[in-house]
C-alpha cells in the first residue's frame, strides 16, 4: 500500500494530476500506519502481522 501511494504521488507530480496526488498522500499514511501497528504486534484485521 505505501508503495502504490508512492507510484501515485510520483505520476501525480509529474502529470500534474491533483486527485492522484491526494490518493497517493492518503495511501502513504494508511499504510504507513497499519504497517506501524502490525510491526508493533497489535493484531490489524484479525492479522498478527501486516506487510
Amino acid at each position: 500500500m505505501v508503495i502504490l501511494g508512492i507510484i501515485l504521488l510520483v505520476i501525480g507530480l509529474v502529470a500534474k494530476i491533483a486527485i492522484l496526488w491526494t490518493i497517493g498522500i492518503i495511501l502513504v499514511v494508511i499504510g504507513a500506519v497499519l504497517f506501524l501497528l502490525g510491526s508493533l504486534g497489535h493484531a490489524v484485521f484479525g492479522r498478527r502481522h501486516y506487510w
